[in-house]
């Protein structure tokens, strides 16, 4: 795709800040997240003082921006003990803008140990809570090399429930190794029970350098993967939840803020081993930023990896490939602003999309089909 309509001005768009937290207690063989295990004593203190640095140092990329929404991830940041995530939290505080009603997201396991730390994280600023449940079965639990178990599970949601953060978010799986249609509807029910206000409910797939990878495991066909989709679809909404997004439910109102600002083509700056950002510049240039993977390369204290600027050709497939995730209408406007570009850049593209019927139009917005849906990377492609 040649692109000469270049829209003269561009808009900043809101502004995430993500913070990676290397360190799992094991490595899950179907994780292919930036994760290291840890033989003895975590360096938590050195590496919070890394992150704080490395936060210090993208400041000129920021411009004093508000920042909308903070999400911890990893690996397994709930193994912070409560000391080091106040000193986290309350660094960054000193350090760059945070809007006085950011959602700040923390990843946790379910284990006991872990669970019993809840309430501290909430008083440190913690708001919002996602839970790596992953499945309420013993036998696929230890197959996914969790290292939890149902009862702990369960009892994790319940504190969570009784902890004054805002919301929590359940990570469910299906499509789990020799997973009937019963079992993938029995974590479903149990989850409904449990009542969060959001849960990501995905299917497992078999990804690059994991040890699922080397050693696969046998996973339902397709027609039964199919079936556990459209069942479990159906009874999650008759339970009152809104799928917004290709693998997220939630009750209304209840949106994870820090995911769909990635998915509406937002900015966020990312701090720690293997994070990225995407920051639009005031000039109107679009850079994506990855930091050293390593915790050892990235605790040595040169923290970028590489970085590289968003060609204008490449950013039609950029803000479609996110946008499209979303089941809400696209607005026109927000490709020019957020792209630079005009419209008629995508014009071909968009005429033939209709014609595939993989999205609608009207005056001011595009809209995924169920057809788009389901031959997303078709529809995706035309914007190459």
């Amino acid at each position: 795709m040649t692109l000469t309509n270049i829209h003269n001005q561009i808009q900043l768009p809101p502004l995430s800040l993500y913070i990676h937290i290397p360190w799992c207690i094991e490595k899950c063989p179907y994780c292919d997240f930036n994760s290291h295990t840890f033989k003895s004593k975590l360096p938590e203190e050195d590496y919070i003082d890394h992150l704080l640095l490395d936060l210090k140092q993208s400041l000129p990329l920021i411009y004093n921006r508000e920042i909308k929404t903070v999400f911890i991830g990893g690996g397994t940041p709930s193994l912070l003990s409560e000391a080091s995530m106040q000193k986290l939290l309350s660094g960054i505080k000193t350090i760059v803008n945070i809007s006085p009603d950011a959602e700040i997201t923390m990843e946790a396991n379910p284990n006991s140990v872990e669970a019993d730390k809840f309430l501290s994280f909430n008083q440190s600023g913690v708001n919002r809570l996602s839970i790596g449940v992953q499945s309420f079965h013993p036998d696929k639990l230890k197959r996914l090399g969790r290292v939890h178990n149902q009862e702990e599970a369960i009892a994790a949601a319940h504190i969570a429930s009784r902890v004054p953060f805002q919301s929590f978010n359940l990570d469910i799986m299906h499509g789990l190794p020799n997973q009937s249609l019963d079992e993938a509807m029995a974590d479903l029910d149990q989850m409904i029970q449990l009542n969060p206000p959001h849960f990501s409910w995905y299917q497992l797939t078999i990804e690059p350098n994991t040890n699922f990878a080397s050693k696969p495991p046998q996973l339902p066909e397709d027609d039964l993967l199919w079936e556990i989709y459209i069942k479990g679809h159906e009874k999650l909404t008759q339970a009152g939840y809104i799928q917004y997004e290709t693998s997220a439910y939630a009750k209304q109102g209840y949106q994870c803020a820090h995911n769909l600002n990635y998915w509406r083509f937002g900015d966020y700056i990312g701090i720690g081993c293997g994070a990225h950002g995407k920051i639009t510049h005031l000039d109107g240039t679009i850079e994506r930023i990855q930091k050293i993977k390593h915790p050892k390369g990235y605790m040595a204290g040169t923290y970028l990896d590489k970085s590289w600027l968003v060609a204008n050709e490449e950013r039609p497939f950029e803000f479609f490939m996110n946008r499209f995730r979303l089941f809400e209408p696209t607005p026109k406007a927000e490709f020019e602003t957020f792209t630079g570009l005009t419209l008629c850049a995508i014009e071909s593209s968009i005429t033939e999309a209709i014609k595939k019927e993989f999205i609608t139009e009207n005056l001011t917005h595009w809209k995924i089909t169920d057809k788009g849906k389901l031959f997303l990377n078709d529809l995706l492609g035309l914007f190459i």
